[in-house]
């Protein structure tokens, strides 16, 4: 059972994985910036 876990574990976060991860977090803090960036000069 603990074995079967480590193995499924080690197959989920390969580095491929992590660095798609990396990439979306990325793209969504972009997108949050720009929207930020419209919203304040939207008001000024």
């Amino acid at each position: 059972m603990g074995v079967k876990l480590e193995i499924f574990r080690r197959e989920l976060w390969t580095p491929e994985k992590l660095q798609e991860i990396e990439e979306f977090k990325e793209r969504v803090r972009k997108r949050r910036e720009e929207k930020l960036l419209r919203d304040a000069q939207q008001k000024s």
